[in-house]
């Protein structure tokens, strides 16, 4: 089969809900993947954030094997080992807590979002606050959530109580403050929104707001977890803060699909009951199996400490490469959640980069996100930045014909 009939079956059969580029990906190793025809990439934008270990890690994929000669699904009112020892590392690695599993982003914080409404629910409080540019899933709630109009058009009224701050403004946030609050929710870096980094200030004023209200503080790590910032978690990068519910997906399966939304052990009372809330596949063992491979290989290869040499690795390039072409107006992130900003579209430099084998991805207009694996080696880093260059100046020399920008290049 080509990749032209596989189009067409799409076409034919999938609902068409996603921009689709024109490749088949078949084959990955570590940071590098195959299509179809055959064409090498250097992966840069593994699994849409998923694939942090990097596409098919030896250690998780010998878990799942090894799960699945045993027992694939058990109903969740019967007890599954894994689900219980995978609770346990989670706690363990994050803050005393009990956990809560589902099959997805967007699942974990539909469940947090549940959870802060029934700890309101006596008190006569349901309205959460939550950032604009953020991102926090396509499900009804999630997308409500989310403070970018463009995902609610279409889908009024909307659902749910939530109110927009500006990111990293505590003053923004005082000002939406009602009797009726119950939380605040929100990414210590924005992903989609562009890799926005909370500020300490913001994130420990937020810390006190909450405390003083009792209100509930809800992270959202499911792009920033599992060592993607040098941490296992964000929210760990800042000195006394810590959240009440933690919500994470995309990394912790290591490329199957799990979520869960852990709990504070310090919020004392029981809140969700037996029979308030469930979950089918929710925490199976295959995924559990999966998701406990990948705490052993973060622990086992010392992966927190490479994300973070690996991350001033690509702080030196981004310099280079801003030195180089004016177009790029900052560079920004942590470790291996990075960001170029640039001064025009970044779609043309995604295209081009995907053109010569380098897979990076586009966000809000005029943003380049790159978040390689924690496995990403210094050569693949300098590989990578070797293509960028190029596709820097080949844009710059499109430009220079079209008449467009003519600030891309020196």
């Amino acid at each position: 089969m080509k990749t032209a009939e596989v189009q067409e079956l799409y076409k034919q059969f999938v609902l068409p809900t996603y921009t689709q580029v024109p490749v088949c990906l078949v084959k990955g190793k570590g940071s590098r993947v195959w299509d179809l025809e055959g064409k090498e990439y250097l992966d840069f934008f593994p699994g849409w954030g998923v694939s942090a270990l990097g596409h098919c890690h030896p250690g998780v994929v010998n878990a799942i094997k090894e799960q699945a000669r045993k027992m694939l699904h058990v109903p969740n009112n019967f007890l599954n080992i894994k689900q219980a020892e995978l609770a346990r590392t989670i706690s363990e690695a994050s803050f005393p807590a009990r956990i809560f599993f589902c099959n997805s982003g967007a699942e974990a914080n539909e469940g947090a979002i549940k959870f802060a409404k029934k700890y309101g629910s006596e008190t006569g409080r349901y309205e959460i606050i939550t950032m604009k540019r953020s991102f926090h899933g396509r499900t009804l709630a999630a997308m409500n959530a989310t403070g970018q109009e463009k995902f609610h058009q279409g889908f009024e009224p909307l659902m749910e109580k939530f109110l927009h701050a500006d990111f990293n403004d505590l003053e923004s946030v005082k000002r939406l403050i009602t009797p009726k609050t119950i939380a605040i929710m929100f990414e210590p870096i924005q992903g989609e929104g562009g890799i926005n980094v909370a500020s300490p200030d913001f994130m420990s004023g937020i810390r006190k707001l909450c405390d003083e209200k009792d209100m509930l503080l809800i992270l959202d790590e499911v792009q920033t977890g599992m060592g993607r910032t040098g941490k296992m978690f964000a929210y760990q990068n800042y000195h006394g803060v810590g959240p009440d519910l933690m919500t994470i997906s995309k990394s912790l399966g290591g490329g199957v699909p799990i979520g869960a939304f852990v709990v504070n052990r310090k919020i004392g009372k029981e809140v969700l009951t037996a029979g308030m809330h469930g979950s089918t596949f929710g925490g199976n063992p295959l995924v559990c199996a999966a998701a406990l491979a990948v705490f052993k290989v973060i622990k086992k290869e010392k992966l927190l400490t490479w994300a973070v040499r690996m991350g001033e690795q690509l702080d030196r390039e981004f310099e280079k490469l801003q030195a180089k072409y004016p177009v790029i107006e900052n560079s920004r992130g942590i470790a291996l959640m990075r960001a170029l900003k640039l001064k025009e579209p970044a779609a043309p430099y995604a295209n081009e980069a995907r053109a010569q084998g380098l897979l990076i991805n586009a966000t809000q207009g005029d943003v380049l996100r790159i978040m390689p694996a924690l496995t990403v080696t210094p050569k693949e880093i300098r590989l990578a930045m070797r293509i960028l260059d190029s596709v820097f100046a080949r844009v710059a020399e499109q430009n220079a014909k079209s008449g467009g920008c003519s600030c891309s290049a020196h």
